[in-house]
């Protein structure tokens, strides 16, 4: 079966594109770095591709806020494109920055243009680069955590990862819709942190350093009503293979980030 396309969207200051089109060949795609300009002078289409990833990194230096001005390239030049994509049901995931550029631009948790919640700098003011635990939400649509069973172990890298609402009936939204599709979640016991089944329920509070951003109810990813839109802070690009494991030397493995880019993969090749 041929491989979908996948399109790793590129802009001034990104920094995750290689990782994540290595995760995306593995998974089973056909990756392709592409600028925005290519974009923009008809080298490439949207309509070639058949999954969209936005990586992570410091778009345009994260002036103005931390993907704000990637958002307004998707909102004001390629708005018409990236609606067909995301309407015609095309996998699009959003890592780190990628997420923060969807949140703003209205993608999620959607429908855009508006923007609903956002993503601003962590409870404690500082960068945060840790490894965390997230648990899919069992009752989320999101087509990229489907079966997922097993708990995720992947890196944050963010100062500004903190999800915060402006109202309780948004957070009432979020969950009566099925829109949180990735919680974060803590050990019973820090010695506890490569193995899967040593996690609290997934409705105890993490707490820091767990939730290392302060994101309400421990959010750490979200999806758009039809489910194909998905957008998480942590890097599951980051932890393909075991030796990634951070306590691999000690024989620990497990929670391989490489699962949601195979969900997309294999959704996006319906559309091949």
């Amino acid at each position: 079966m041929k491989a979908p396309r996948i399109l790793i969207l590129h802009a001034p200051g990104t920094n995750r594109d290689r990782e994540a089109a290595w995760a995306c060949t593995l998974a089973g795609g056909e990756p392709e770095i592409v600028h925005i300009n290519q974009l923009l002078a008809g080298q490439r289409r949207w309509e070639d591709y058949q999954m969209l990833v936005i990586p992570g990194g410091f778009s345009y230096g994260d002036d103005l806020g931390a993907g704000r001005l990637w958002a307004n390239d998707l909102y004001h030049r390629f708005r018409e494109a990236m609606d067909a994509f995301v309407e015609a049901g095309k996998p699009v995931l959003g890592i780190c920055n990628g997420f923060q550029t969807l949140v703003k631009a209205g993608y999620l948790p959607g429908p855009p243009p508006k923007q609903r919640v956002t993503l601003t700098f962590n409870r404690r003011g500082l960068f945060e680069c840790r490894w965390v635990r997230l648990r899919a939400e069992p009752s989320c649509r999101c087509l990229f955590t489907q079966g997922l069973e097993e708990d995720i172990l992947c890196p944050v890298a963010h100062g500004e990862g903190r999800l915060a609402l402006p109202d309780e009936a948004t957070r009432q939204m979020l969950w009566r819709e099925g829109l949180v599709a990735l919680r974060y979640v803590a050990p019973k016991d820090p010695r506890d942190a490569g193995n899967p089944s040593a996690a609290v329920t997934v409705r105890e509070e993490a707490g820091y350093p767990a939730n290392p951003n302060g994101s309400v109810d421990d959010i750490a990813g979200l999806c758009n009503r039809q489910g194909n839109v998905f957008g998480l802070m942590p890097h599951p690009e980051d932890h393909v293979f075991p030796q990634q494991h951070p306590r691999w030397t000690r024989g620990e493995r497990g929670g391989l980030g490489l699962i949601l880019f195979r969900n997309g993969v294999e959704a996006a090749r319906r559309f091949v």
